[in-house]
């Protein structure tokens, strides 16, 4: 079966790049670019992978990660963090919040293939 990735990040080219890399990879790959539906796209079909931005229109990527672990049904899903803002507040951030993995953009695609292969195995 393969593996399934929900990408939820609003910048275009971000999005289409992160794509490619993964469904290239042999991912299935659903996309969203709203902080404030997110949750409600998440729980249509729990991925095996959530990669989040941190900046989102309507609702941060820090707030949504705290409602996915507060659900039962997604609290132990990898959650992959990216952000343009790499300080060390950001990273301990997510990290208190329950990132699973912390990315800084810009990043490169061999970075985004080995994160998401590693956190997609059981």
């Amino acid at each position: 079966m393969g593996r399934r990735v929900l990408l939820i990040e609003d910048e275009p080219n971000i999005m289409e790049a992160i794509s490619y890399i993964l469904t290239k990879d042999g991912w299935t790959v659903h996309t969203h670019s709203d902080g404030e539906t997110a949750m409600a796209k998440v729980m249509q079909g729990v991925p095996d992978l959530i990669i989040l931005d941190v900046m989102l229109p309507g609702k941060s990527g820090y707030d949504i990660l705290r409602d996915l672990r507060a659900q039962a049904e997604t609290k132990d899903v990898p959650v992959m963090m990216l952000t343009a803002r790499g300080q060390a507040k950001d990273r301990e951030m997510a990290a208190s919040l329950g990132a699973t993995r912390f990315m800084t953009k810009p990043f490169s695609n061999a970075e985004i293939l080995e994160s998401a292969r590693a956190l997609a195995t059981p």
